[in-house]
Parts: structure tokens; sequence; C-alpha cells
């Protein structure tokens, strides 16, 4: 884990993103989605580092899908580094942000409260780590 990389403006989780190596973050002016990044540009505008930051109840952009608003309700309830204590102590105890491409362990919920359950504790409703 990266943990300096931190958390990305819609909730992802840069610290352990093994994608794109030399990606820069999107707060840097480098980030080659910054153009079309709809959670970056509305940030930006209400003066946010962060959608966490905003007492908006919003699902714009990438909030749209289950693992960033996950994350992003789980830094709004909890904080930001609560959130990287937890994904740092499930990737010691196995747990995957990415496999093949950009599929893990936290990719595989229909809910958004399952998945930060899930962040607290490392394993699944019902049963053990996956």
């Amino acid at each position: 884990m990266k943990r300096e990389y931190g958390i990305a403006r819609c909730g992802l989780a840069c610290s352990l993103c093994s994608g794109n190596t030399h990606c820069t973050g999107c707060n840097s002016g480098d980030c080659p989605d910054k153009d079309w990044c709809e959670n970056r540009r509305c940030s930006a505008e209400k003066g946010f580092s962060h959608c966490y930051e905003c007492e908006a109840d919003c699902q714009k952009g990438m909030l749209s899908k289950i693992k960033p608003l996950g994350f992003t309700l789980f830094a709004k309830r909890y904080g930001a580094e609560a959130l990287l204590d937890c994904l740092e102590r499930n990737e010691k105890a196995g747990v995957v942000y990415h496999r093949t491409s950009i599929t893990g362990d936290y990719d595989d919920f229909d809910d958004a409260e399952a998945l930060i359950g899930f962040i607290r504790t490392g394993k699944r409703e019902g049963g053990g780590a996956e």
C-alpha cells in the first residue's frame, strides 16, 4: 500500500491502485481525466478536495458506482484516515483491491452499506474474507 497516495476525490483508493504507476492523481493538473471527471470538477467548484467533504447526498459521476460511493460514505462517517487504516489492514489480511484488470474484492457488491461493512471488517456478511 502506498498510503501517501491517499484517496481520490471520488473515494477510490489511489493508495491501493496497481494500475497506472505514472498516475499523478486527480488533484494534479496532469490528470488525464481532468476534463471529463464530474467529481473532480464539482468538488473543485465547491472548494472541496474530496467528495466526502461535501454534505450533499450525491451519486454523480463515479459516485454512481458502488465502490467509490461506499468508500466516500465510509470517509464521510469515519474519516479518510480510518478508511486508509481499514484498507491497509484488509490488504495485509489478503483482501485484494485489484486483481486482473480492475476487479477485486471490493467490487462485487450491490449495496454501499454491505461494502462499508466489508471495509470495516474485511469479511463478507455471513462468511469469512474472500
